[in-house]
């Protein structure tokens, strides 16, 4: 199974455009057939802040299904190693969780802000996430 941490700014974008890639990326991790959502407390909790933001403006009822998912179906993990290696701090969560479930991808939409690869966790967009799995699954077994 692949484990993959969603940076928040692919949740929210997956909300806003339920058609689009970090749509397709979100529910793929939350299906659990080739990819795993991984998530710590301090990632979800920043789920939950920002998806309530009232600027995003979506229904307690999609903003609660989101969540429930979440919890329902991410592979949990208590990261135990604080981490400084990203240029905006508040984007070191993602990292530290990818090492505490040993991650294979990071998926983000600003990659400008994650270093291009962190413990065994590759730092890719959503399209470059989905092009990998679909590389995955065509090769020869």
């Amino acid at each position: 199974m692949i484990r993959v941490v969603l940076d928040t700014n692919i949740l929210v974008s997956a909300l806003l455009q339920p058609q689009g890639l970090p749509a397709r990326t979100f529910l793929m991790t939350l299906a659990g057939t080739t990819a795993q959502l991984c998530v710590s407390g301090d990632i979800y909790a920043e789920y939950e802040e920002v998806l309530r933001r009232p600027k995003f403006n979506r229904s307690e009822a999609v903003i609660e299904s989101a969540l429930r998912a979440i919890r329902q179906n991410g592979f949990w993990v208590k990261p135990t190693e604080r981490v400084r290696a990203c240029s905006d701090p508040d984007d070191d969560i993602f990292l530290e969780c990818a090492q505490a479930a040993r991650a294979h991808y990071v998926v983000t939409g600003n990659l400008k802000d994650f270093p291009a690869k962190w413990a065994d966790a590759q730092i890719v967009t959503a399209r470059q996430f989905l092009d990998a799995l679909a590389d995955i699954r065509e090769a020869p077994r």
